[in-house]
């Protein structure tokens, strides 16, 4: 699986087309703001950050951005579009912990919950590149991404009222290597990977919810159906939505599998939809596959769990 991710990136960045920029900014009207008040815990020595269009690979017919390496982490406040639901959701994009889709699996989700009521926190976390870095990867391996997440969650909660949002009401939703960091931060909030920096971090960094989108890094291997060992799974885990596709050749379903298994036997509330087609890295775009209409049932699981008005 981590050759096959390797080589997806890989692809990806050697085969682009698109023209280079620097640094990901949002769209004019949105506030980058920095997670860290000063330098980020167990900082790794990168080059420039950099954004490329991708434009051989298309998904639903467009092109798509990714960051990388990232070493400035930052989280961009994305408001509701008329009626607040008080829920907030942090996104954590995807690419193997070594490049972040930006727009496919980041600005684009943002754009589909602000427009149901929902607070969208999009999470530039570190990433160090295509293995051209020794700290690359996931937790253990790597702590730089899930302290990225622990922080953003501890800062969103700290800040609800100015962010005018329910601090019992704050999940996270990730894609891939994103789905997997929604796993590691609904299962390591009680191991804070990193000293306090300010008074935010007494904040707890527990989500309320989770939704985990074709994620990856949750199976040991082919020869054991068994989780990852560094995703405990407990009583405390908050409830999980998953969501991945039989022929997604990057992350099989096992990996959603032996989650849901694990979050069965803890008593988790969990809801899973595994799908026949629909692949990999689709994000929300419209396709013939059934898979695409995956948003209406995170609206309705949301409302099920008492996050948002049920439908």
């Amino acid at each position: 699986m981590k050759t096959l991710i390797f080589a997806l990136c890989a692809a990806f960045i050697f085969s682009s087309s698109g023209a280079l920029a620097l640094e990901w900014q949002p769209a004019a009207g949105y506030k980058q703001v920095p997670i860290w008040p000063g330098k980020a815990p167990d900082a790794v020595p990168t080059g420039p950050e950099r954004v490329e269009t991708v434009s051989d690979k298309l998904v639903g017919g467009k092109t798509w951005i990714y960051s990388a390496p990232v070493s400035r982490p930052t989280i961009t406040v994305y408001s509701p579009k008329g009626k607040n639901t008080g829920a907030a959701m942090v996104v954590f994009p995807g690419g193997g912990y070594q490049i972040l889709a930006m727009d496919l699996e980041g600005t684009e989700i943002c754009d589909w919950l602000t427009s149901r009521g929902i607070t969208a926190v999009l999470l530039k976390y570190r990433v160090p590149g295509v293995d051209k870095f020794p700290k690359s990867g996931h937790y253990p391996k790597s702590k730089i991404a899930l302290q990225d997440a622990q922080r953003a969650l501890s800062l969103v909660r700290a800040r609800a009222a100015e962010y005018h949002i329910d601090p019992h009401k704050i999940g996270v939703i990730g894609f891939s290597a994103g789905g997997h960091l929604v796993a590691a931060t609904s299962t390591q909030f009680g191991n804070r990977l990193y000293k306090p920096v300010d008074a935010a971090d007494k904040v707890s960094c527990r989500p309320d919810f989770g939704v985990a989108i074709y994620p990856g890094h949750l199976w040991v291997d082919q020869k054991k159906f068994e989780l990852f060992p560094y995703v405990p799974v407990t009583t405390k885990t908050p409830p999980q939505f998953l969501l991945q596709c039989e022929d997604d050749k990057v992350d099989p379903p096992e990996h959603s599998l032996v989650y849901y298994r694990a979050l069965k036997k803890a008593g988790v509330p969990v809801e899973m939809h595994l799908y026949a087609k629909g692949g990999h890295a689709f994000g929300l775009r419209r396709t013939k596959e059934p898979v695409t209409r995956w948003t209406d049932l995170v609206e309705t699981w949301l409302g099920t769990i008492g996050m948002t008005p049920e439908k």
